[in-house]
């Protein structure tokens, strides 16, 4: 049985990209659009063979990301008692104060590891992905 109505599904496939995937940020739209919260969207995509692409934190997809900040690295590191293993959530709080470009570019490009995905794709991150200099 589909977990979606058909008006719901037509509001998940009308915001699929040209290669037929979900953008993260459109994850989260279509999650307010269908009326599920935003950790159901992985399995809601997982059963209609749908990939969730390009995470804004620079976990995974082709987005380009520019230099990372120190600034940003630093409050990080000071704000979180230098935990190098940040939950997506906290890290999304972070872009308030600068721009998620910014904070992914810095997450991208550093020792920090993302987790607990809000839209459920992933608990833990594994791995460095990069070095802070």
């Amino acid at each position: 049985m589909s977990s979606l109505d058909e008006v719901q599904k037509e509001l998940l496939f009308t915001n699929l990209d040209e290669e037929g995937k979900l953008s993260c940020l459109k994850a989260f739209k279509v999650a307010r659009l269908i009326g599920k919260h935003p950790k159901q969207m992985a399995k809601i995509t997982n059963e209609y063979g749908v990939k969730i692409t390009n995470c804004e934190l620079g976990v995974f997809g082709k987005l380009r990301f520019e230099s990372s900040s120190d600034k940003v690295y630093n409050r990080l590191q000071e704000n979180y008692m230098g935990h190098k293993r940040l939950e997506c959530k906290v890290l999304w709080d972070e872009a308030q104060k600068s721009t998620l470009n910014t904070v992914g570019s810095t997450v991208k490009n550093s020792d920090i590891q993302v987790t607990h995905c809000q839209l459920g794709i992933f608990r833990e991150r594994r791995g460095n992905h990069g070095s802070k200099s």
